[in-house]
């Protein structure tokens, strides 16, 4: 990968994308959506990836890029295992639903850490890798 340098401005992009996937997470931890549901519906992490579509054109060669890949993906994988968890709800006639909100309980904490570990990664200047 090409280290170029990037402007302040990308890294400014870069941590107020992650700003705003830590207020979903945030919203579901502290308000009656759950963090699963806060990080993959709501406005604020919706905005964040479509941000991260919109710049990561910007961010191209430059150490910033692994950082919109790893949010990018973070999104994305989020996405597969929710609707996994569903799809097993539905095969099982919801008595899936019983044992369905471990794995739900699992990628909220997945959520957690991605966007934690990618937004220290971030400050102490380091890219991600995938």
């Amino acid at each position: 990968m090409n280290t170029n340098p990037p402007s302040g401005s990308l890294f400014n992009w870069t941590q107020g994308i992650y700003a705003l996937h830590a207020f979903s997470l945030l919203t579901g931890i502290l308000g009656a959506a759950t963090v699963v549901g806060a990080f993959l519906t709501g406005w604020p992490s919706l905005i964040a990836v479509i941000l991260n579509y919109v710049k990561r054109g910007d961010v191209r060669g430059t150490w910033l890029e692994s950082h919109f890949r790893w949010q990018i993906r973070t999104f994305w994988y989020g996405v597969l295992w929710v609707g996994l968890c569903v799809l097993f709800i539905l095969v099982t006639l919801g008595i899936g639903i019983l044992i369905a909100w471990l794995p739900l309980l699992i990628v909220g904490v997945w959520f957690v850490y991605r966007i934690g570990r990618g937004w220290l990664a971030l400050r102490g200047g380091r890219q991600m890798y995938v």
